[in-house]
């Protein structure tokens, strides 16, 4: 999603995006039916995606994480040195009123439209922070 939504944006060039998982336990497995499913509805295709563990060179290369629950945020923080831990988040709290407040897995809930709602409402909100950032990076381009 957040790929097209850069592209979209016209500026899918100046970001480098990866959905990773933090266990193992699906890798090489494509996105869950349901999630195909939704995603396809709103004109997105992952059937090509796979599951792929997160790896200490993702968590070094990234200057954003994005997590969509407590869980997962919790584990990626504690496999960040302690100094880099801030550049992982929960996606929701860049939403007004939403700070700390999880997506649930559609996997086990199967509420795939709910997480597809809350992600297109967070991910903009990101791409916006993330330009926002660069821009006072580099204030001069």
């Amino acid at each position: 999603m957040f790929k097209q939504l850069t592209a979209e944006a016209g500026v899918a060039d100046q970001y480098v995006i990866s959905s990773a998982a933090t266990s193992d336990e699906e890798a090489g497995n494509p996105p869950h039916p349901g999630a195909l499913q939704t995603l396809k509805k709103h004109g997105l295709d992952a059937s090509n995606h796979r599951s792929h563990p997160l790896t200490p060179t993702d968590l070094e290369a990234a200057d954003y994480i994005i997590t969509m629950d407590t869980t997962n945020l919790v584990d990626v923080r504690e496999r960040l040195p302690k100094a880099e831990q801030a550049k992982a988040h929960l996606c929701m709290d860049v939403v007004p009123g939403q700070a700390g407040i999880s997506i649930a897995d559609p996997w086990y809930t199967h509420k795939f439209e709910t997480t597809y709602d809350m992600l297109t409402e967070s991910l903009p909100l990101w791409l916006d922070q993330m330009q926002q950032t660069r821009r006072e990076a580099s204030p001069h381009e």
